[in-house]
């Protein structure tokens, strides 16, 4: 049976004075697929903005946000009603030619999974490597068993941590850190599975924690936007991978938008014109309910 989930998305910027605000580009609005349909989606400016919407690349819907009025306050509210029907990853429908790790894409597949598949960022000394290679076997490894164990090994033994800060840890920085917020330990993931050649989305989007309706589920990650990944298997499809709280599929995961790279997953980009220290703070809040 699908959930039914509200989500609730402020996001609230200060200045010390009235600053003129520059385009803006918004990544609210839920993907709809066969597990997930947007029932409602409303979206609410201050000071008010004419909005003008796009799909990007990946196929993602972006909201560009105009102003005419200056303001010293800078408000986006978001709320959004959907079912989500929960497809588990306890069992991978796997092709037969992908059950073992490594595997080889058909050429097809290779055109059109292009650069998911290679690794972004440098691993010169081969920290990242090092560390697939302690959960392959020689002659080669059960993908399910890899991919699940690479993903609860992030949730078990690295520290998860809130940053404001915008960007991304590289995965070597990860590493040696042992710690992170849910956008590094994603960029982590997707890179390592890179490193094996599999194909690798990266994933922005909210977080339903049980606990917010009383049921304590250790989940981490909740109560902010989200980021976990997608990885391309044959017979499967894209699957999803949340490193954070170790979770492979399942209704806990609202997608929003997929990327190549965390940079072209930011839920809100923009400007405004005025001295850097006339910004004051920046507030965000999100709350994930079931109905």
């Amino acid at each position: 049976m699908p959930k039914r989930l509200t989500v609730n998305h402020s996001t609230v910027y200060r200045y010390r004075s009235a600053v003129a605000f520059n385009e803006h580009r918004l990544m609210f609005r839920p993907r709809d697929s066969h597990d997930m349909r947007l029932m409602r989606s409303t979206l609410s400016i201050t000071p008010p903005a004419s909005v003008r919407w796009l799909h990007d690349v990946f196929g993602n819907s972006i909201a560009i946000a105009t102003f005419e009025a200056p303001a010293d306050e800078l408000r986006f509210e978001a709320a959004i009603e959907l079912e989500h029907f929960g497809i588990t990853g306890d069992a991978f429908p796997v092709e037969d030619r992908a059950q073992s790790t490594p595997f080889d894409y058909t050429e097809e597949e290779i055109a059109d999974l292009g650069r998911t598949q290679e690794p972004h960022y440098p691993d010169s000394l081969r920290a990242l490597r090092r560390w697939v290679n302690e959960f392959c076997r020689p002659g080669g490894t059960p993908t399910e068993r890899l991919l699940v164990d690479m993903t609860t090994a992030v949730r078990s033994h690295f520290r998860y941590i809130e940053r404001q800060t915008p960007g991304v840890q590289t995965p070597a920085e990860t590493l040696r850190l042992q710690s992170g917020t849910c956008r590094d330990f994603a960029l982590f993931l997707m890179e390592a599975a890179r490193s094996l050649g599999i194909a690798a989305r990266f994933v922005s989007g909210y977080l339903y924690d049980p606990a917010v309706d009383g049921r304590d589920e250790g989940i981490v990650g909740a109560g902010s936007t989200h980021a976990w990944v997608q990885l391309y298997l044959p017979g499967a499809g894209w699957m999803e991978f949340d490193p954070t709280n170790g979770i492979v599929g399942g209704p806990a995961l609202i997608r929003v938008a997929v990327a190549r790279d965390p940079s072209q997953a930011i839920p809100i980009v923009g400007t405004y014109n005025g001295a850097a220290e006339d910004f004051q703070d920046l507030e965000v809040a999100v709350t994930v309910r079931s109905e």
